[in-house]
């Protein structure tokens, strides 16, 4: 039994590597900006078992839920998924956060999700942080 469950358990975390190694999000749980600034909220890739991108088009960044002065992008790139023990660049991106003008002190939730097109089918991955916006 104990075999099965470990079995099991790396057979999921490799699934979870390969669908959702977007990005770094779970690394940073709250953000604070200015007025202008921008942070890097992890990088984006899709890879297969072999550190080969699956990736057919670029992938898509949609906010669910955020403040207005909040926006997201990613910047198209390669990148390095060494959360996936690869070495070699593969294409991909760096997702960015940019407070635009911020008039007053805010507090909010931001939810997110990033859309890929791969050569097995559609796929997603996402986070959520707490934001804190200054002027």
């Amino acid at each position: 039994m104990r075999v099965r469950l470990s079995t099991c358990l790396v057979s999921v975390s490799l699934g979870s590597a390969l669908l959702f190694s977007s990005t770094g999000v779970h690394a940073q749980s709250r953000i604070a900006l200015k007025s202008g600034e921008s942070t890097s909220l992890g990088l984006v890739y899709s890879i297969s078992r072999n550190c080969a991108s699956i990736m057919v088009a670029d992938p898509v960044v949609e906010v669910l839920e955020g403040p207005e002065e909040l926006t997201l992008e990613i910047k198209k790139g390669n990148v390095i998924p060494r959360n996936s023990n690869c070495a070699k660049p593969v294409p991909g991106g760096t997702l960015i956060a940019t407070a635009k003008e911020v008039k007053e002190r805010k507090d909010a939730k931001l939810t997110y999700r990033v859309k890929y097109k791969t050569k097995e089918g559609d796929r997603q991955g996402g986070g959520v942080h707490d934001v804190s916006l200054f002027p």
